[in-house]
This record gives structure tokens, C-alpha cells and sequence, in this order.
């Protein structure tokens, strides 16, 4: 059980840092702007890999008993 929280842990943090690096290459405005699109494409494009990564792992984690849905408590009236 440790592993699999580990394992979501640093996949929500790579998703983070690559969603930042495509702020950074957003952001700076030097050089050539065909390569800086180049750039921030592949950061993107790899957060929403990382993205499928970490659902993927969270539903592994569901079907081998690691977690358990807890659903909303019902309201009472």
C-alpha cells in the first residue's frame, strides 16, 4: 500500500513540474518562437501522458483493494 502512494505522489508532482516547465517556456519571450512552441507542446503533451499515468494507477489501486470509494454521505433531512 505504501508503494502505490508513493507511486500517485510523484506522478501528481512530474505533473505539476511539467505543467510549470510549460508555463516557463510559455512565459519567456527570447529566441525562436517555432522552437519555444516545440517546447512547450512536448511539456504539455507530457503532463496529459503523466495525467493518464496517475488514472490509470488510481484505478489499478481501486481494483487491487488499495483504496475503497467512499461515495457522498447522503443528506439528512
Amino acid at each position: 500500500m505504501g508503494l502505490m502512494k508513493i507511486l500517485v505522489a510523484l506522478a501528481f508532482l512530474a505533473i505539476i513540474a511539467s505543467l510549470g516547465s510549460a508555463l516557463f517556456f510559455m512565459m519567456r519571450g527570447k529566441g525562436d518562437d517555432r522552437q519555444q512552441g516545440k517546447r512547450m507542446a512536448r511539456a504539455l503533451g507530457l503532463r496529459v501522458g503523466l495525467s493518464i499515468v496517475l488514472f490509470l494507477c488510481l484505478l489499478l489501486a481501486w481494483k487491487l483493494g488499495y483504496i475503497q470509494p467512499t461515495g457522498l454521505p447522503a443528506a439528512v433531512r
